[in-house]
């Protein structure tokens, strides 16, 4: 591993100010889990790491704000895993991350970090686009809000400009009777990164499903929602055969992404049986 430099700047602005937009060899580093590994694989050489450990106030804590969550983005999986706020507001991510990657790892890792890395096998992204978030970014030109659903450009690829920071995520408030799940398979190990992870969110009215959102990730390049599949549940009895043709809607809709976990034929099949059993168990 070649030298570089390590600074721990106290505040966000002067953290912002360390950053070099025209370096990319320069990067903010929070818990590390994701970044330390791509360096000791020699996939990233920095030339200067920023670190956030020394940095307090807004960028931590869970607080209520707004009718729904504000999350500082230096919370770690850890403090959102036992956090009685989150599980009140969004219980599906609090199932979630009793099963993301292993203890040692979320005891470090951030909710900043998972979402800035742009990992498309991270499991906390698809619940956060049916759940409706925003996340608060803060760069040299000011602070500006991004929708979740406009972060995730591509593989590894986010919204998040280089010299900018997500400071915060902003988890709206959820109606009463939201039925939500998160279901996802491992195929290497129970603590990998998914092969697939299926994310539903609907509303019924009446006998009737009035509002749907479905979200897939792993399979894919970026985490997605999936407009096929809520066309099929908006509108439609939550029954058997509408999760089936939701499911198979979601298949047809991806573009499965090959790797070590899968072909795209299997994971294409994975999306079907994973939106469907994500259905079922949200009802």
């Amino acid at each position: 591993m070649k030298a570089f430099e390590l600074v721990e700047p106290a505040t966000i602005d002067d953290a912002i100010a360390l950053l070099d937009a025209g370096d990319p060899g320069v990067r903010a580093v929070a818990g590390g889990s994701a970044l330390v590994p791509m360096m000791k694989a020699r996939l990233f050489q920095p030339t200067r790491l920023v670190s956030l450990r020394r940095i307090g106030g807004a960028l931590r804590g869970i607080h209520a704000g707004d009718g729904g969550l504000r999350i500082g983005a230096l919370a770690t999986l850890t403090e959102l895993e036992h956090s009685t706020r989150v599980r009140d507001a969004a219980p599906v991510m609090s199932r979630a991350l009793r099963t993301l990657s292993n203890v040692r790892i979320r005891n470090v890792a951030t909710l900043g970090g998972h979402l800035a890395h742009g990992d498309p096998h991270m499991d906390l992204p698809p619940i956060l686009l049916t759940l409706g978030a925003r996340v608060r970014v803060a760069g040299r030109g000011g602070e500006r809000w991004i929708d979740i659903n406009d972060l995730f450009l591509g593989y590894y690829q986010t919204a998040v400009a280089a010299g900018e920071l997500i400071t915060e995520v902003h988890v709206s408030a959820q109606p009463h009777d939201a039925r939500t799940w998160y279901e996802k398979f491992t195929a290497l190990s129970a603590d990998d990164w998914p092969t697939v992870g299926a994310a539903v969110w609907y509303r019924t009215a009446g006998d009737r499903i009035g509002e749907a959102r479905v979200a897939v990730s792993a399979a894919t390049e970026r985490p997605v929602r999936i407009a096929a599949a809520e066309q099929i549940l908006t509108g439609a009895a939550p029954s058997a055969e509408t999760f089936g043709a939701a499911a198979d809607a979601a298949a047809a809709a991806v573009d499965p992404l090959a790797d070590i976990r899968g072909s795209a034929a299997y994971k294409r099949e994975m999306v079907r049986v994973h939106v469907r059993r994500a259905l079922e168990k949200a009802r």
